[in-house]
């Protein structure tokens, strides 16, 4: 089990897995690595979440609540071993991003790190990418999932190269899960990766992938206040897409108010006001991500 989150792998572990077509173009997995788990020193938390994402884990706080009967008092000491992990396992994935950072840049690969809640349109949004700019520019993509293919095989009917993370009870990317789908995808360079990380607000921006720019998406269906309810998310992104926007005549919300808040933990936030199922405002992303790939 992770020590920075609560999160585990033990059973079913990591698997890695490259999508198929079959003759009527649907997709389906083969599972190229069985039952892989990181190999992490995972250890179990005191207080394992049940990780429902719409409500954030504390992670500066480690509960190591020391219990005097005799008295009634209760004193915090703090939990030495789970700080250790913790550290532990932030230091290895930032050895291993680091080392997918040098072959990105090797390759002049310009690397996305995508997250969001659950619901976003992440994928949609990926997906609208890839069918405008796949005879432009070269794609690969990695998706993140804790079970099923179903995102991936979406991916890979656009015939667009593609590898499945599945992270079992894990709730978030790891550089060296990355690492080995990239070495399945054999990039060429010059081009874009797309990682789709799991889908969650919280546990993601404490691990760095090797990505150049992180870029958070948020639907306008999901409220003005998620930056401040998620700030670590926010504080560690590049790039804010606000998605949906073609529903805000039917909603109740305040695209400014949203903005304003995303400013308050980040003020060098760049924003792009899109809607992934109309096209509204994809052109300013797309210009961006060419811009970008220049640049890498």
């Amino acid at each position: 089990m992770c020590g920075t989150c609560g999160c585990g792998s033990e059973e079913g572990g990591v698997r890695i897995l490259a999508p198929t077509l079959n003759q009527e173009g649907h997709g389906h997995s083969h599972d190229h690595n069985h039952d892989h788990t990181h190999g992490h020193d995972h250890h179990h938390h005191n207080h394992a979440h049940g990780h429902d994402h719409h409500h954030h884990h504390d992670h500066g706080h480690h509960h190591g609540h020391t219990h005097h009967h005799e008295t009634g008092e209760v004193t915090l000491a703090p939990n030495k071993k789970v700080i250790e992990v913790e550290q532990d396992v932030l230091h290895q994935n930032q050895m291993m991003a680091s080392r997918n950072r040098g072959y990105f840049e090797a390759l002049n690969i310009f690397a996305l790190n995508l997250v969001s809640s659950p619901g976003s349109g992440k994928t949609a949004l990926l997906e609208r990418t890839l069918k405008d700019l796949k005879e432009a520019l070269q794609f690969y993509v990695i998706e993140g999932d804790q079970q099923t293919a179903n995102d991936a095989n979406r991916i890979a009917a656009l015939e667009v190269p593609v590898m499945q993370i599945n992270t079992g009870k894990g709730c978030h990317l790891e550089s060296d899960m990355v690492y080995e789908a990239v070495k399945q995808l054999n990039m060429t360079p010059d081009s874009i990766l797309m990682i789709e990380n799991v889908g969650n607000l919280v546990c993601p921006s404490m691990f760095d992938l090797g990505e150049q720019k992180r870029v958070v998406i948020i639907s306008t269906t999901e409220g003005e206040d998620k930056p401040i309810k998620y700030p670590d998310m926010f504080h560690t992104s590049d790039v804010c897409v606000i998605n949906k926007i073609d529903l805000m005549p039917h909603l109740n919300f305040d695209l400014q108010q949203l903005k304003d808040y995303a400013l308050q933990v980040n003020p060098n936030l760049q924003f792009f006001e899109v809607s992934a199922t109309t096209g509204q405002g994809m052109e300013a992303w797309y210009t961006w991500l060419k811009a970008q790939l220049k640049k890498s």
